[in-house]
């Protein structure tokens, strides 16, 4: 019987590796799964808030010319903003 009891054994543990290594197999597949579609949310976001910023800075363009006082600015300011740029580059 201790013979049979062996082969037993061994036929379990082999059984219990299939079984874990099936397991893994699937847990790996679920993860890489989940990992995917967060990357996929994190790209999507990504593009979301480009697109914000694009619109914000449209946004702030608009203001810029809807905001002025006048559709001409006067020469002074003209003159002012020629400085700023020169002193800035």
């Amino acid at each position: 019987m201790d013979g049979h009891d062996s082969e037993d054994a061994k036929q379990s543990t082999a059984d219990m590796t299939v079984f874990v290594q099936n397991l893994l197999q699937q847990m790996q597949s679920r993860f890489q799964t989940m990992s995917d579609s967060i990357i996929t949310k994190i790209d999507e976001m990504g593009s979301r808030i480009n697109e914000l910023e694009q619109s914000i800075n449209d946004l702030k363009a608009e203001m810029g010319v809807e905001g002025s006082p006048s559709p001409l600015p006067s020469s002074k300011s003209n003159a002012d903003e020629g400085k700023k740029e020169e002193g800035s580059a």
